[in-house]
């Protein structure tokens, strides 16, 4: 185990929501057994509400888990990679990364893009994983940590653990609370409602992964017949998605909101219904029981973990992360019986035990 006092680390995971979201329990484990440590990070600036929260002047209210955190819009900079916009960009972030001498930096994404980003900084030691999503970027790495663990969230601890030699265990995500998001979400759900709320979140990252809207939609009407709040989400691009399945309801809401209020209302729902996405990962780091509809992606490496959880999925899928339009055929052998049934089934496992989490 590492004794220096001010020992100080550089994670790198730029995004998606999902994968910032898997890992947060490896780099909060790290924070817990080194609070003394700095602990800085590297994001893309659209997921900065899962690392802090501001008040309406820009004040830094809650930041529980990092010392500083750094954007890098690299979305942006693909559009116009040689631009001068962009090159000023790189060269600041270059600069502010190499302020601080850090003692190590590890590469969470496993990407060519993550890894060069870890190379800005000019640490000595870039950690990532033996066999990276881009293989690559292995070439940047200067230690390379074969993991063995089956989800992502343990492949990420595992990583974590080679910074210092610690024997790490997913911890329960910090995320931070901000005042203004929590408020808003006591006026949509009173705290002393005695309704179930159900999260539906119908959008996914692609066509192949996306449910139909129309089964959504009856998993909606059933959970409204049981005497349920239905509420759904509606991503930016995904209002579309949302605004049908309330036209196909008797009483589910759609909602668009801000990161920050997502945050705060997932944590006061009875239950989340979702595909591989974000939200559905959000559920699970905050706590609460999630039914996961699965097609192209393997859920024993990106499904639910550390809560309560039922996930379906064909025997005929397999993976695959081509970003085909339609969905995927196993996943349309998926019923909203086949929803509404483990649902029950958490819900009747909820009434005798409280949620468990990590």
């Amino acid at each position: 185990m590492h004794t220096q006092s001010k020992f100080r680390l550089l994670v790198v995971r730029l995004g998606a929501m999902g994968d910032i979201l898997h890992a947060l329990p490896a780099v909060t484990a790290l924070r817990q057994v080194h609070p003394e440590w700095v602990i800085d990070w590297v994001a893309e600036p659209r997921w900065q509400a899962l690392f802090t929260a501001e008040d309406s002047l820009g004040r830094v209210t809650s930041q529980p888990l990092l010392n500083r955190l750094f954007f890098a819009p690299t979305r942006e900079w693909r559009k116009a990679p040689l631009s001068s916009a962009t090159l000023k960009e790189i060269k600041l972030l270059r600069l502010a990364l190499r302020a601080t001498v850090y003692d190590a930096v590890l590469d969470l994404q496993g990407a060519i893009r993550s890894a060069v980003i870890g190379r800005l900084a000019h640490c000595p030691r870039l950690i990532g994983e033996d066999a990276p999503r881009e293989r690559p970027a292995s070439w940047l790495f200067t230690e390379r940590v074969v993991t063995r663990g089956a989800h992502v969230i343990e492949q990420d601890v595992e990583l974590a653990s080679a910074v210092a030699g610690d024997d790490l265990k997913p911890a329960t995500p910090w995320l931070p609370i901000d005042p203004a998001a929590e408020a808003w979400a006591d006026g949509i759900l009173t705290p002393d409602s005695k309704q179930r709320t159900v999260l539906i979140n119908p959008g996914a990252g692609w066509g192949a992964k996306r449910w139909p809207t129309e089964r959504y939609a009856a998993v909606a009407q059933g959970f409204i017949d049981r005497g349920c709040r239905v509420l759904v989400n509606a991503g930016p691009g995904e209002e579309r998605l949302a605004d049908a399945i309330v036209q196909s309801t008797a009483g589910a809401t759609a909602l668009s909101v801000t990161l920050s209020q997502l945050v705060a209302l997932t944590r006061r729902i009875a239950l989340c219904v979702a595909g591989d996405t974000g939200p559905l990962h959000l559920a699970c780091a905050l706590g609460r029981p999630v039914v996961g509809i699965y097609g192209p992606t393997d859920p024993s490496r990106n499904g639910p973990f550390g809560t309560r959880f039922r996930v379906l999925r064909s025997p005929e899928s397999r993976r695959d992360h081509t970003r085909h339009a339609a969905p995927e055929a196993g996943l349309l052998t998926i019923q909203p019986e086949d929803v509404l049934r483990v649902a029950d089934e958490l819900a009747a496992e909820e009434a005798h035990s409280p949620v468990t989490h990590l």
